[in-house]
């Protein structure tokens, strides 16, 4: 067929070739119908993204900055136990090789990491994150070892979007959220549901690093957004997360 084809043309003839499959939502907590089954968004979408990567070289400063500290573990491991619950069966449970430095964590700001990166709470702030007591949002620098493999998981709503804005890249390090894969590359961000398996390993030599946060899906309407907050503020009092 000749060229020029849109998108949605070009993943209908994948389909038909069977490079490519139906992915879905399969969200672990909470599914709210109707959303388009869009594996990742285009950043160009977001007017408020710019405002981000202006910030961008700033973010970078802060994040080499305190990578230059001597003697500071400042990563700790993305996955962890609690004490009140079952250890998770993730085979990362407690590595640093899935490295975590939160800025907001289920809710609340992490104050001494926040002080220590204004740029990049000010970048934040443009960014319509979820205001969830006790669960969200999450803001963080994931950073991802060379070797290192994230194994196929879903998200637990298919009501936000997950954020990355490369801070620092590497070869070889890839990011597949149902049958479509992406690199990270400098200053384009990626923006993906992660309702829909998903998972990302580093092939290469170098560490990866993004600012991952969370965002409301706009397909989502402000009132729904505000009974879904109040539905999942209730579950994390309940569960004892807030």
């Amino acid at each position: 067929m000749a060229g020029g084809l849109s998108p949605a043309m070009e993943e209908a003839l994948g389909l038909l070739r069977g490079t490519r499959e139906i992915d879905l939502q399969r969200p672990s907590l909470f599914y709210y119908p109707g959303l388009p089954q869009r594996r990742f968004y285009d950043p160009a979408e977001f007017g408020w993204i710019n405002a981000v990567l202006d910030l961008l070289p700033q973010m970078q400063a802060e994040f080499a900055a305190i990578c230059a500290e001597e003697g500071a573990e400042t990563f700790a491991p993305y996955v962890t136990a609690t004490g009140d619950r079952p250890a998770p069966n993730n085979p990362l449970l407690d590595d640093p090789a899935w490295g975590a430095f939160y800025f907001w964590k289920d809710g609340a700001p992490v104050e001494g990491n926040a002080a220590r990166c204004p740029a990049t709470m000010a970048a934040l702030s443009h960014a319509p994150m979820p205001m969830i007591p006790g669960r969200a949002p999450n803001a963080l620098w994931s950073r991802l070892k060379p070797g290192t493999h994230i194994a196929p998981h879903t998200g637990m709503l298919n009501t936000r979007l997950i954020c990355h804005v490369p801070i620092r890249t590497a070869p070889a390090c890839t990011l597949r959220v149902g049958s479509e894969t992406r690199t990270w590359e400098p200053a384009v961000p990626l923006i993906f549901d992660d309702s829909m398996e998903h998972e990302a390993r580093n092939a290469g030599a170098e560490t990866r690093t993004v600012l991952l946060f969370e965002i409301w899906r706009p397909e989502v309407p402000e009132e729904d957004r505000a009974a879904i907050a109040r539905l999942l503020e209730g579950i994390a009092g309940y569960d004892g997360t807030a």
